[in-house]
């Protein structure tokens, strides 16, 4: 028997979130979210992915390079051929929110990764909430991955006293990712 919109047993449930009251560095949080529309060329169309994703986040996008030259789509390496834009904070979860909603607040359990991350699809931007159908933008699909990570996991990526390892009972488990989203945006996991 599992927990309403968890695939997990209740006791596992319990037992993580007494985990994460015993010690506040253990309870993970939300680190980024990274919004990404592959256009796979470059000119016009990749101008207007920009200008949604700018008006969806409300931030400046940066544009991503082909690693390699594929002669069949006519893609050089080095040309820009998408559009990403990362949130962090509030502005995160607010568009998370928006993102959920556009995909009815539900994800399976295989859009998890054995460290906690996870990532969906929109099939179309104007799925998402107080986004409108312009004819002369078009429409685009996007990628959203959320990483999900625990405090203390800075030393990584720090520049002083940088260390190589975090220990794997530090990392996040996919059980806590699914606990997570099911508890601050109500998400049903299937």
């Amino acid at each position: 028997m599992s927990t309403p919109g968890l695939p997990l047993p209740p006791q596992v449930v319990e037992e993580i979130k007494k985990k994460w009251e015993s010690n506040p560095m253990l309870k993970p949080r939300i680190a980024k979210v990274t919004v990404n529309i592959g256009v796979g060329e470059s000119g016009e169309r990749l101008q207007k992915a920009a200008k949604v994703l700018e008006e969806i986040t409300g931030q400046k996008p940066v544009f991503t390079k082909a690693k390699k030259t594929i002669k069949d789509f006519g893609i050089r390496k080095g040309e820009n051929i998408g559009v990403k834009v990362t949130l962090r904070g509030e502005k995160a979860i607010e568009f998370l929110k928006k993102a959920f909603e556009a995909i009815g607040w539900r994800l399976k359990a295989s859009q998890f990764d054995d460290f906690g991350n996870v990532s969906f699809g929109i099939k179309e931007h104007i799925y998402i909430p107080g986004v409108r159908y312009d004819p002369e933008i078009g429409i685009f699909g996007m990628d959203v991955a959320i990483t999900i990570e625990r405090p203390g996991y800075r030393v990584l990526r720090r520049r002083r006293c940088r260390k190589k390892h975090i220990p794997r009972r530090h990392r996040v488990t996919k059980e806590e990712a699914m606990v997570l989203l099911h508890e601050m945006f109500g998400v049903t996991i299937e």
